[in-house]
């Protein structure tokens, strides 16, 4: 992956919009992934799933303390991409008190399955997921890519050690 472009795709998000009163105060927005990703330097990491316990516990979380460090060496924005719809990231985000880490819901997992990174978790009833990977991206290009080891469809174990916020911030 390293050296190259990232696929064109088009997340449908929630955004919260003021002009909407009510208890609901949010619109569909599409964004692309050029939006995100043109001229700019994003960190990007996937994970398996909103609210499941190692992202929830660890990886969304120290992304976000870290993100400081992050940005010291020159990321401007860090993205957490799950296959999940913009509804449940939105509330897996406040859960969270994100203040710093963006997420992208991929609920179709069409950007991760160009990215050649969907697997099947049938084994767990999960459906099709992500596998983890991160990668430092550039202006629509990857210039660091991280992938946990032992990427197969029905992977009887969730590795976690190449894609730790820790493990990146070393070798960027």
């Amino acid at each position: 992956m390293k050296g190259k472009r990232i696929p064109e795709t088009i997340f449908n998000v929630r955004v919260r919009d003021e002009s909407i009163t009510g208890d609901n105060p949010y619109r569909w927005q599409n964004v692309s992934s050029n939006d995100i990703f043109r001229n700019k330097t994003i960190l990007l990491f996937s994970l398996p799933g909103a609210f499941t316990p190692t992202c929830s516990t660890y990886q969304l979380p120290d992304f976000e303390k870290m993100f400081s460090d992050f940005k010291s060496k020159g990321v401007d924005e860090i993205y957490c991409l799950s296959v999940n719809d913009s509804f449940v990231m939105n509330a897996w985000g406040r859960s969270q008190n994100l203040e710093h880490v963006k997420l992208i819901p991929d609920g179709n997992g069409e950007f991760t399955r160009k990215m050649g990174m969907l697997v099947e978790k049938k084994n767990l009833t999960f459906g099709l997921r992500f596998w983890r990977y991160a990668a430092l991206i550039h202006n629509c290009v990857v210039k660091e890519w991280f992938e946990e080891e032992g990427f197969e469809d029905n992977c009887e174990n969730d590795p976690y050690e190449f894609t730790r916020p820790q493990y990146i911030l070393k070798l960027i």
